[in-house]
Order: structure tokens, then sequence, then C-alpha cells
């Protein structure tokens, strides 16, 4: 017998500094089913009423402690899973955010650590293909005018 196909969407994202030299990310880790630690992107269900955008901003708050706003998009990453007695395709929205201001903090219960890396450090971090794909420099360079990379100190 099939099993029962869920939707799901969530949204989130890639948030920025760029107030120091070179710009820098805020990615969150947690553990896999395999107890290894998994940096991604911050990202999560959107609530009732909610728009992507909105649920990218306050998901990046809860797991991360840093305020922000949308500046751009990303690009969306849909894939399929099995969850106990369902089959479950989600889609997850992912903008690009600059922040403006707060402290990390890995307070958030399914975020184990929390951290600022450099920009072009970022995608080698990030366990997904799909989200290194989504932040493949020449993107980003595209996306935010000014943004600083070490090659370009």
């Amino acid at each position: 017998m099939r099993k029962p196909t869920v939707e799901e969407t969530s949204a989130g994202g890639l948030v920025l500094d760029r107030s120091g030299a070179v710009a820098r990310a805020a990615l969150i880790a947690r553990h896999d089913r395999k107890g290894h630690l998994v940096w991604s992107m911050p990202k999560g269900h959107l609530e009732p009423g909610e728009t992507a955008e909105d649920a990218a901003v306050r998901e990046v708050h809860e797991e991360t402690g840093i305020e922000s706003h949308v500046i751009g998009t990303l690009g969306t990453i849909d894939f399929w899973f099995m969850s106990l007695d369902r089959r479950v395709h989600k889609t997850v929205h992912h903008y690009l955010l600059e922040a403006d201001g707060g402290e990390l903090s890995d307070a958030d219960a399914e975020v184990v650590e929390v951290a600022w890396f450099p920009i072009h450090d970022v995608a080698g971090l990030l366990r997904y293909p799909d989200e290194r794909r989504l932040v493949n420099m020449s993107r980003l360079v595209n996306l935010v005018p000014g943004l600083l990379l070490p090659a370009e100190r």
C-alpha cells in the first residue's frame, strides 16, 4: 500500500554581516542521525498566515539570535523523504539576509552550535549539496553589490 503524501514548506537562508573587512555568514550546526555535526543554513516551517520571507527572518532570529532583513532570493530547494508512515514533499525557500543586530546564540533547542564564518568558507562547510549550490560565490557577488571577498582586499 502506498503511504500518504504530505506537503511541507519551510524558509530560511544565509544571513550576512558585512561590517568587517570580509563578509561573513552565520551557520547553524545540528547532529545528523549518526551523531555527526552538520552545518547548514538556519530554516524552519512557515507558521499559518506567514510569508516565506517573514518565516526566513523569524527562523534566522530563532536559530542564530541575529535580527535581519531579506535583501535577495537565493533559490528554492525541494526534495522527498520518508517520515514514519508518510512520504513528505518538502519545499524550502532560501533568502539572502543582512544582519541588523543581535548576538549569536545557540539557545534554540534544535541548534547545537552557531557561528560566523568568512563568506568564502561557507560553501565548503555546508553539508547539503543543494545548499552549497545556492551559495555559489559568483551568485552571491551578483546578488550583493560591493560584497568583499578575500581576493578583493
